[in-house]
């Protein structure tokens, strides 16, 4: 089901908020990521906070939405450490896999 325009113009500062804040994460002292290429960003998901390199593109998808949504609740995006997406790692592997 797709987003209506006028609930997509509303979530739009916040997914540039979550990649602008996720885009500086994990960058070296010259400001260059070392194993994120361009185009993608990391999330850590799961009890063992496993890492996930995902493209920029997954922001789009409605059910990663909705996780953000829960990431926001549960954890806020102010603090140090990544964004951690509160779902399991074989939910969350399926879900990248089926908006490929």
């Amino acid at each position: 089901m797709a987003l209506r325009k006028s609930t997509r113009l509303h979530q739009a500062p916040l997914l540039k908020q979550i990649l602008k804040r996720c885009s500086s994460l994990g960058k070296n002292k010259q400001g260059f990521d070392n194993d994120v290429p361009k185009g993608h960003f990391v999330v850590y998901v799961g009890e063992n906070r496993s890492r996930y390199i995902v493209p920029i593109s997954i922001l789009r998808c409605p059910s990663f939405q909705t996780l953000l949504h829960q990431a926001e609740e549960e954890f806020g995006f102010d603090h140090e450490g990544g964004l951690t997406i509160p779902c399991d790692e074989d939910v969350f592997e399926s879900l990248l896999t089926s908006s490929i």
